[in-house]
C-alpha cells in the first residue's frame, strides 16, 4: 500500500489484496463489546486466536453464535470461529470463514504479555 491516496474503488481493493501480511494484520480488526469498550477506552482491536467473539451479522445459524476464534487467515482477511461449519457438496462439514467486521469481541485472550501491556497503557493514556 502506497502513501498516495486514491479514491478509485478498484485501486483500494487491489491495495488491500496485495498488501503485505504485516499490514493485513491491521485489517483483521473487530469492534469490542460495550463492556470491554468502557474498560479499555478503545473501540476496536485486532482479532487473535483465543479471543471470544459473537457473530452479529450473517445468515441464520451463524448470526448470534458466540465462540472462540480458532484461527486467523491473514491472506483472506477472515477469521475461523469454532462450531461454525458449512456443509460441502459431498456431505462433509468444513469450517466457515467469517469477515471480522461481522463480529463483536466479547472476551479478550490476554495470555500474550505484550498485548496485555499495550492494553493497560491504552487504558491509562485514554482515561
Amino acid at each position: 500500500m502506497t502513501t498516495t491516496k486514491s479514491t478509485r474503488a478498484g485501486k483500494q481493493r487491489k491495495a488491500r489484496a496485495n498488501a503485505p501480511l504485516h499490514k493485513k494484520r491491521r485489517m483483521v480488526a473487530a469492534h469490542l463489546s460495550s463492556a470491554l469498550m468502557s474498560e479499555y477506552n478503545v473501540r476496536s482491536l485486532t482479532v487473535k486466536r483465543g479471543d471470544t467473539v459473537k457473530v452479529v451479522r450473517g445468515p441464520e445459524g451463524v448470526k448470534g453464535v458466540e465462540s472462540k476464534v480458532a484461527s486467523v487467515d491473514l491472506n483472506e482477511c477472515k477469521i475461523i470461529i469454532e462450531n461454525i461449519t458449512i456443509a460441502k457438496a459431498d456431505g462433509t462439514q468444513k469450517q466457515r470463514a467469517i469477515d471480522p467486521s461481522n463480529v463483536l469481541i466479547t472476551k479478550l485472550d490476554l495470555s500474550d504479555p505484550w498485548r496485555k501491556r499495550k492494553l493497560d497503557s491504552l487504558k491509562e493514556a485514554r482515561a
